[in-house]
Order: C-alpha cells, then sequence, then structure tokens
C-alpha cells in the first residue's frame, strides 16, 4: 500500500507561500507559509500533520491491540503534541507526547496501559521515525 501527498513552495522561506495536498484530497492546496509554521497563523504545518497522522495511528492501533485482548473501546480519544525546537544541529521535532482517553467496558489499568504501551511501541507512524528513508531529487530549469 502506498499513499501520497504534495507540496508546492514559491518564493522565499520567510516570504513565500506553498500548498499541500493529499491523494485523498481531503487536503486540496492547504496553505502553510513560515508564519503558519512559526508564528501560529491561520493555516497547516508539517508538524501539525505528523501530530494528526501519529494521533490516528496511534489510536487504530490501539483498538486493534484491545481487540486481540477481547475487548472492544466505546471511545477511544487520542491527541499528540509534536515539540519543534531549534537545536545546535538545527530545526529538530524533538518529541511527540501522546495524550489518550479510553471508554473499555471491563478492563484494568494495567490491561489497558500494556495494550496502550504496545500500540504506541508499534504503530506504523511510531515507528516511522526507525525507517529508511530514501529520496530521487530532480532539479527543474528556471523559466
Amino acid at each position: 500500500m502506498e499513499r501520497t501527498a504534495s507540496a508546492v513552495w514559491n518564493g522565499s522561506l520567510k516570504e513565500g507561500k506553498g500548498s499541500i495536498t493529499t491523494q485523498s484530497g481531503v487536503l486540496s492546496d492547504a496553505p502553510y507559509s513560515f508564519v503558519t509554521r512559526f508564528e501560529n497563523a491561520k493555516g497547516t504545518n508539517p508538524e501539525e500533520l505528523i501530530a494528526a497522522a501519529h494521533a490516528g495511528c496511534f489510536t487504530m492501533a490501539l483498538a486493534a491491540q484491545l481487540g486481540t485482548m477481547n475487548f472492544t473501546p466505546q471511545s477511544l480519544r487520542t491527541s499528540a503534541k509534536v515539540t519543534l525546537e531549534k537545536l545546535d544541529a538545527g530545526w529538530t521535532i524533538s518529541k511527540i507526547h501522546l495524550d489518550v482517553s479510553a471508554r473499555v467496558p471491563g478492563i484494568s489499568s494495567s490491561a489497558f496501559e500494556s495494550a496502550a504501551a504496545s500500540a504506541k511501541a508499534n504503530c506504523p507512524v511510531s515507528r516511522l521515525f526507525k525507517a529508511e528513508i530514501t529520496m530521487d531529487a530532480h532539479l527543474e530549469q528556471a523559466a
């Protein structure tokens, strides 16, 4: 399975603007810029999208893990907070914090904590940063 997204950027880092589009069309030319990333202006940014992806992936992985334990959650609500900070090496996503609240009838606290720990360790987005990253770089001639 493969999923795609694309980004377009025009201009310099601080004055330029870009847009992000996803294969599904849920995001279609969603604007992003220096101010949406570093100054909290309206629009999206890569870190917000990573947070959304991690929250969604983890929550599905937790539902799957609970299912293997014969529990069906009434509800799972997860927020993810991505921290982007300037380190000596440059701007870095230094941490991601997941905060999950759940209603799971009949489960013990220890069993739930075990399921959540397994989901955190094993959801594909959690494992993403251990993945091989490959790239094709193509330089187009300026017009």
